[in-house]
């Protein structure tokens, strides 16, 4: 009898088992729900929406028209999308190696623990990214403006011509440091933690070897944190094609310097919403997400290859 009964009893606790597994289950669907709801209301929804307006055109006589892929072949030759997109390409190769070079040298000398007051330091880099891009750039819009700003109020009382912030050349170099006041600080939080997690031990054994400070951060600490490196640019090259609060709002105080396609999306809010042509505005932006993903997998396929030969 009592061995008739260990099936059984096994059986039940096999039985509790799954049915404590269903409900951990149930449970965790429950609570991942409502993210995926949102993704799908607010992300997938309005992408497949915008795709599918991106293929019709609204004409003066026939009304709105289904014209297939007329709209992305207009974009591919259009002066004005084409600009952008070029000059966000150089916007890219100016500003983001700028930014991740300083965010690196933040996080090494913060990871030193040679600085003084190193939260407070970490802090003060930091904060600027928690200022929104709008106030930024209406800051900075003050400080570059010709009239009331304080750098050509000082440029003037000493008899010099007013800085050049908002010419043609001046501007995007404007822009770029707007961009970099903002986001080196977030980078360099991202490149710290990859450095705080790094073994101390390899350190020591850096400096049983003799190998100096400077070497240690060139053959120990930057190969560890290129996950972290490769990570930023690719967040960096989403950003930059996506660039649309400061050259929109800079425009008000260089309006002859900032056009409505200085940048993708700021050409892409124009048609939609100024020309209310949101048929091309939509394969606007579907051509400027193919282009960052193209270049995200660049990135991703470059350190992929360097882990290789390495």
């Amino acid at each position: 009898m009592a061995t008739a009964t260990v099936p059984a009893a096994l059986q039940r606790k096999r039985h509790g088992l799954t049915v404590a597994k269903k409900r951990q289950y149930r449970a965790a669907y429950l609570f991942v729900l409502p993210f995926f709801v949102i993704f799908l209301a607010m992300i997938i929804v309005p992408l497949g929406y915008a795709g599918y307006l991106s293929f019709f055109r609204r004409q003066l006589v026939g009304g709105v028209s289904f014209v297939g892929l007329e709209n992305y072949a207009k974009a591919l030759t259009d002066p004005n999308f084409l600009g952008s997109v070029a000059r966000m390409a150089g916007f890219l190769l100016v500003q983001v190696p700028l930014m991740l070079g300083f965010s690196l040298f933040f996080a090494l000398a913060l990871d030193s623990g040679m600085t003084r007051l190193s939260k407070v330091i970490r802090l003060g880099i930091f904060v600027p990214y928690a200022v929104p891009s709008v106030v930024a750039a209406l800051m900075w819009g003050y400080l570059y403006g010709p009239d009331f700003g304080p750098f050509a109020q000082t440029a003037a009382l000493l008899g010099l011509p007013a800085p050049p912030f908002l010419t043609s050349t001046g501007m995007f170099f404007s822009i770029i440091n707007v961009v970099n006041w903002e986001f080196i600080g977030y980078n360099m939080i991202i490149i710290y933690a990859a450095l705080r997690s790094i073994p101390p031990e390899l350190y020591e054994a850096g400096r049983v070897d003799g190998a100096s400070e400077a070497r240690i951060a060139w053959s120990i600490k930057i190969p560890h944190v290129r996950p972290a490196l490769v990570l930023t640019v690719i967040f960096s090259v989403i950003g930059t094609f996506q660039l649309f609060n400061e050259p929109n709002l800079l425009r008000t105080v260089a309006p002859t310097v900032i056009g409505n396609s200085y940048t993708p999306n700021l050409y892409a809010y124009t048609l939609a919403f100024v020309n209310q042509d949101v048929n091309y505005a939509a394969a606007i932006a579907f051509l400027l997400g193919i282009v960052i993903m193209a270049l995200s997998y660049a990135v991703q396929l470059w350190n992929q290859r360097k882990e290789t030969r390495s």
